[in-house]
């Protein structure tokens, strides 16, 4: 086994753990950022198991995959047009909470890109 194939068996292995807490409802949503080769093997695992997912370009053979329960898919469905570092302070936020990130982190991250967007002339015209 090649390097290569060594660390995509390792991803592979965390991919399909989190396939684990979703079904368990550890997990509402995974967001994965992967190779395309990655991204369709996790595809064909997903919908084998009926697991709704939604694919984001991100970058040269780069995937973001979400996946999860259809409800939080339909959230992410409303913004992900665009690139995740483009995602509004609001945007940012809810994404942030829905994948399970720590609340009072996401909080404080909210308000420092909310004050940031005011201090940038070409920002604050937009709010």
């Amino acid at each position: 086994m090649s390097m290569e194939e060594y660390d995509r068996f390792g991803a592979m292995k965390l991919y399909f753990h989190q396939i684990y807490e979703l079904k368990k409802g550890v997990r509402h949503l995974v967001l994965c950022t992967m190779s395309g080769d990655c991204a369709r093997l996790l595809i064909d695992r997903l919908e084998s198991q009926h697991i709704d997912y939604v694919e984001q370009p991100a970058g040269a053979d780069k995937v973001n995959l979400y996946f999860g329960r259809r409800q939080c898919l339909d959230v992410v469905r409303h913004f992900i047009a665009k690139p995740l570092h483009r995602l509004t302070p609001e945007e940012d936020f809810m994404l942030g909470v829905m994948l399970g990130y720590d609340l009072t982190m996401q909080c404080e991250r909210f308000c420092n890109r909310r004050s940031a967007a005011f201090t940038e002339p070409s920002l604050a015209a937009a709010w």
